[in-house]
């Protein structure tokens, strides 16, 4: 296998590497400090994002995106990951299942997103719904041209910087081999329609400024025309595109770790301690080249199953396997991190704890590291029976 990038990919890492050293990091103590993105500045990196031909860098050329594959977007996700998601997300990537639109949908939610003028956000969750995606009680009846929602959704992240909602909710049963399963139906609602309340959730210690909100749904009324694919099917839409969101979340954890390592290994070769720099001292070198031998596997592993999904041949055990490590090793990389930077680390004055609070999250959310596992062995096993 070649592992070395094309020169087309390393023009992608360098451009991105310098818009978010530029556009981006130099924001981030604002942000935390006003668990805010300004409005002004939010509108300013869009805009910039647009200029440099970085904005919906996931959706096809065609349509005005960027059309890069999933390689040179794990790429992108990469060093997006340096900074905080409160920033990184301004560079938006719509969600893919945005591509199932038709007809009149494509002009009002599919192509404005893409110019970025609407900014969509996803609502799968529920508290009494988490990975078990087909257990949730969100539901559309069916009454006449329209559909009416009732229901409540959680954790939906960035619904009080959208426009509208992707929605996934039941609209019937079917008898499974494991018993009844409720059928999930896609819908595109706009966050100002009747019936919709979008609140603020509790806050967050991971990534501030990049809020979690619940929606409620009560005698919502959404037009059929708003229905994304055909009814019952949108647990088949999850799979055709949105499956790849695991990638996402192991090369961020990738680019984050990069540059929390990178933060480490200078202050390990310019903190002295005992007439030395303390990376010299074991306990800390160590440390460094565990850190550095655990991001390389996550790359690897991140970018293999992004090179086997250009070629159509990923697999869940594979994506699995990629976001499962990469944020796990996060975790451990921030962890060392802090230690090495000792009570400094601790400290507001330095990103280092921040990174270390940020890096929480990434073990939870699409798809724990539990699923993740349960995943990986559901695939060893079932050849032999099992």
């Amino acid at each position: 296998m070649d592992f070395e990038l094309t020169a087309e990919q390393q023009m992608i890492v360098d451009t991105v590497r310098k818009f978010v050293a530029v556009e981006l990091e130099p924001h981030e103590d604002e942000v935390e400090r006003l668990d805010e993105v300004p409005g002004e500045l939010a509108a300013q990196v869009r805009a910039r994002a647009v200029e440099a031909g970085l904005y919906a860098a996931n959706m096809p050329a065609e349509l005005g995106g960027g059309g890069l594959d999933a390689t040179g977007l794990t790429l992108v996700e990469r060093e997006l990951g340096r900074t905080s998601y409160a920033l990184q997300m301004l560079v938006a990537r719509p969600s893919n299942i945005l591509q199932a639109c038709e007809g009149e949908q494509r002009e009002r939610y599919l192509l404005p997103a893409i110019r970025g003028e609407r900014h969509d956000c996803l609502a799968m969750t529920e508290p009494g719904a988490g990975s078990d995606v087909r257990s949730m009680t969100t539901r559309a009846v069916r009454d006449g041209g329209d559909y009416v929602l009732n229901g409540t959704k959680h954790f939906i992240s960035h619904a009080d910087a959208a426009d509208f909602v992707v929605l996934f909710a039941a609209t019937g049963v079917e008898q499974t081999a494991r018993g009844p399963k409720n059928l999930i139906t896609a819908f595109l609602v706009d966050l100002d329609t009747p019936g919709l309340e979008v609140r603020r959730g509790s806050a967050c210690v991971s990534h501030r400024g990049y809020h979690q909100c619940e929606l409620a749904f009560t005698d919502c009324r959404v037009p059929a025309g708003q229905r994304l694919g055909e009814e019952g099917a949108g647990f088949a839409l999850m799979g055709e595109w949105l499956g790849a969101s695991r990638l996402s979340v192991a090369a961020t954890s990738v680019g984050r770790g990069r540059r929390v390592l990178e933060m480490a290994t200078r202050w390990a070769a310019e903190r002295q301690q005992f007439g030395q720099p303390i990376g010299k001292f074991q306990g800390v070198g160590f440390q460094l080249a565990d850190m550095a031998t655990e991001l390389d596997a996550a790359e690897l592993l991140t970018l293999r199953a992004a090179a086997k999904l250009d070629r159509g041949g990923m697999t869940d055990q594979e994506a699995a396997m990629a976001k499962l490590f990469a944020s796990e090793a996060l975790g451990r990389i921030t962890d060392r991190a802090l230690q090495i930077f000792g009570g400094m680390g601790l400290m507001a004055e330095l990103p280092i704890e921040r990174f270390w609070r940020d890096a929480r999250v990434e073990r939870i959310w699409d798809g724990t590291s539990e699923i993740q596992r349960h995943i990986i062995s559901r695939s060893l096993l079932r050849p032999l029976g099992a």
